[in-house]
């Protein structure tokens, strides 16, 4: 490739929507500004919460558990439709958010929409070498960690029942998700925390 056909290609890629997809908070509360959202299948990688948390939801002292992508099965979620020009300001937003302590790696997926539509989106799937890879935990353990944890921006069980209750909005059945919201309710009762943050 000559110089000027990396140039041209450089171009065409800047003028492209850009796509985002999210499977955990991002599907309540995205932060950014887009043109689309999709319904969206990615395979290869099922959401899972692995990620031990030590800032959004929980501390180094009482670690939370968020989610990550999981390698293995699939995953349906939510992509966004980004305007060009919005790019560069929604992916340094992304990186601060969810690179906090570089638990995540960011990569570029192709995922399914829901009418049919395959296109390329960036996400951030988990790095099972990084200290703060949980696994995949017991039930138990993981509501355990869960209901005692609490972070900078709220309670642990708050992300944990944002997520299933937005999940049941889309009509997506999770059942490791719902497993952990139906021994929360079991063991510990109805919680109502909202579903703002």
């Amino acid at each position: 490739m000559t110089g000027e056909d990396q140039l041209a290609d450089e171009t065409r890629t800047q003028n492209q929507d850009r796509w985002v997809f999210g499977y955990g908070s991002l599907l309540w509360r995205p932060g950014f500004d887009f043109v689309e959202r999709a319904r969206a299948l990615l395979r290869g990688y099922h959401r899972s919460f692995c990620i031990y948390s030590h800032h959004y939801r929980g501390t180094p002292e009482n670690p939370g558990l968020v989610l990550g992508l999981n390698a293995g099965g699939e995953c349906v979620g939510n992509a966004f439709r980004i305007a060009p020009e919005k790019w560069p300001e929604v992916k340094a937003y992304l990186d601060e958010r969810e690179l906090v302590t570089n638990t995540y790696i960011p990569a570029d997926v192709e995922v399914e929409l829901a009418d049919g539509r395959h296109v390329i989106a960036h996400t951030y799937v988990a790095d099972p070498t990084h200290q703060q890879y949980a696994g995949n935990l017991p039930v138990r353990e993981a509501v355990e960690i869960i209901v005692a944890a609490h972070g900078s921006i709220g309670p642990n069980l708050e992300y944990l029942e944002n997520t299933v209750i937005h999940l049941d909005q889309m009509g997506i059945v999770d059942p490791p998700l719902h497993d952990l919201m139906d021994l929360v309710r079991r063991e510990y009762g109805e919680i109502n925390m909202g579903a703002g943050i």
